[in-house]
């Protein structure tokens, strides 16, 4: 049995960053109350052990607004203008864990706004970050997820539009989808915004998935980039499976494969990832 494991598997920087951040406010702060807007990362077995040294998660604007006191640190994903606003009004210390690569885009989308360009996200509505950056962007701002929605886009009459991406989207399906906006004939500036971190990642994997018998993708459920990892590897790799830890392998399911493949997500702690890789070897 031959286990290859991603080299880009794993903490990112910005998430290892953000990660840092909040232990380091819980030894700054002893005996505060420490809150994070939101889950700090994408990944339950780190929210639940920063749970355990008493830090809680906001998970709305409510919430936020019975606060006032105690320390809020902004998730990695970054979140929307008023938030930020909102804390100040309220006196809250903010401490600010968004990654810098999206911080850059917020910092884009409110200038390009201010210019009175249209912004176009590439991205998937739902997830905090593609939420966060919509809130840096002015009223006329529009996010785009597949084709069909590309198809339907329509910017105002004479506007500049901006194209944008969130940081880990598929760089393949970026490109697929700002050519079909290109061809509208709109002045365009196009951003591609993706993590570099995220093309590696992504372009390892699927040389891996296409090299072994199976394919292990590891990373929260909630997780975009390791969403799109289990995409580009299962197109890669029929026997391609998509666990959060060693708990959810059924070993089984390898059957008598002579090569397995192993990566993970940008918010995977690297026990996790070390514990699969090992068992896999064990096992096999």
């Amino acid at each position: 049995m031959k286990v290859i494991t991603a080299k880009t598997a794993g903490f990112c920087f910005g998430v290892e960053r953000a990660v840092n951040t909040v232990y380091e406010q819980i030894e700054a702060h002893k005996g505060e109350a420490i809150y994070t807007y939101g889950p700090i990362i994408h990944n339950d077995e780190v929210i639940k052990d920063l749970e355990k040294k008493g830090v809680t998660v906001l998970r709305t604007e409510e919430e936020l607004e019975h606060l006032d006191a105690g320390v809020v640190i902004i998730r990695s994903h970054g979140v929307e203008k008023r938030i930020y606003e909102k804390l100040n009004e309220k006196g809250i210390t903010i401490v600010d864990a968004t990654c810098p690569f999206v911080k850059k885009i917020h910092q884009i989308v409110e200038k390009e706004s201010a210019l009175g360009h249209e912004i176009v996200i590439i991205g998937n509505p739902a997830h905090p970050e593609v939420q966060g950056i919509r809130g840096w962007a002015g009223a006329h701002v529009s996010v785009v997820q597949n084709k069909e929605e590309a198809d339907k886009f329509s910017a105002e009459g004479g506007a500049k539009v901006c194209v944008v991406s969130q940081t880990t989207f598929n760089y393949n399906k970026f490109k697929d989808l700002v050519e079909i906006i290109s061809e509208k004939s709109y002045d365009i500036n196009v951003l591609n915004t993706i993590c570099n971190a995220t093309k590696e990642r992504q372009a390892e994997a699927r040389e891996i998935a296409e090299s072994v018998d199976a394919m292990i993708v590891i990373g929260d459920k909630q997780s975009s980039n390791t969403q799109k990892l289990f995409e580009i590897c299962a197109k890669a790799c029929n026997d391609t499976y998509y666990i959060q830890t060693l708990d959810d392998l059924n070993v089984n399911q390898l059957g008598s494969v002579e090569t397995v493949g192993i990566t993970a997500g940008a918010s995977t702690p690297n026990n996790i990832i070390e514990e699969v890789q090992n068992n896999v070897r064990i096992i096999f």
